[in-house]
C-alpha cells in the first residue's frame, strides 16, 4: 500500500514537471535550412585557402524579435583570418532568426569548423602548409567569465573547401 502512495505521488508530480521546454528551431526553416544556409552564405577566402587555414570560430550573437542581428562577439577562434567570412555569413542572416517566448533579445551562440577536403595528390605539399598556419596562427579567446544563463547554443556550421 505504502508504494502504491508514493507511486501515485510520483506521478501526479510527473504531470507538474517539465525537465527541458521543447523550443521552435531558431532560424527559419529549422536546423537543415540553416545549415544549408550557412554553406551557401559562407565564402572561403582565397588567402584562407592559399595558407591552408583550418579551424573553429565560436560566435555569440544577439537577436532581436525581428529576427536583425544586434551585435557579434568572437568567444572563440582559432585565428582572425577564420572570423571574417563567418562574420560575413551571419550579417546576411539577418530577419532569419525566431527569438523565443516573445523576448525583446536573445543570445545564440554558434561554431564554426572550417577545414579544407583533403586532396588525392601531393598530400606533403599540403601537411606542410597547413602546419605552417598551425604555428602561425594566432587564437581569439575570451579572456572574461562569459555569462551562458539566457544563450542558446546551436548546431556546429561544417564548412569543407577544396584546395587548389
Amino acid at each position: 500500500m505504502k508504494k502504491l502512495i508514493i507511486f501515485a505521488l510520483l506521478l501526479s508530480f510527473s504531470f507538474y514537471c517539465k525537465a527541458q521546454e521543447d523550443l521552435a528551431f531558431p532560424f527559419q526553416g529549422g536546423n537543415p535550412v540553416m545549415t544549408r544556409f550557412f554553406k551557401d552564405s559562407l565564402v572561403v577566402s582565397q588567402d584562407i585557402i592559399s595558407k591552408k587555414a583550418a579551424g573553429v570560430a565560436v560566435i555569440k550573437f544577439t537577436a532581436d524579435i525581428k529576427g536583425n542581428i544586434q551585435k557579434l562577439v568572437i568567444y572563440y577562434a582559432d585565428d582572425y583570418l577564420l572570423t571574417i567570412p563567418v562574420i560575413e555569413a551571419l550579417k546576411k542572416s539577418t530577419k532569419k532568426w525566431i527569438i523565443p517566448n516573445k523576448e525583446k533579445f536573445h543570445d545564440f551562440i554558434i561554431p564554426f569548423s572550417i577545414n579544407f577536403n583533403n586532396p588525392a595528390t601531393s598530400a606533403a605539399e599540403v601537411q606542410k602548409a597547413a602546419y605552417e598556419f598551425y604555428k602561425r596562427r594566432r587564437p581569439i579567446v575570451a579572456t572574461d567569465q562569459i555569462p551562458l544563463n539566457a544563450a542558446t547554443l546551436l548546431p556546429t556550421v561544417v564548412i569543407k573547401y577544396d584546395i587548389q
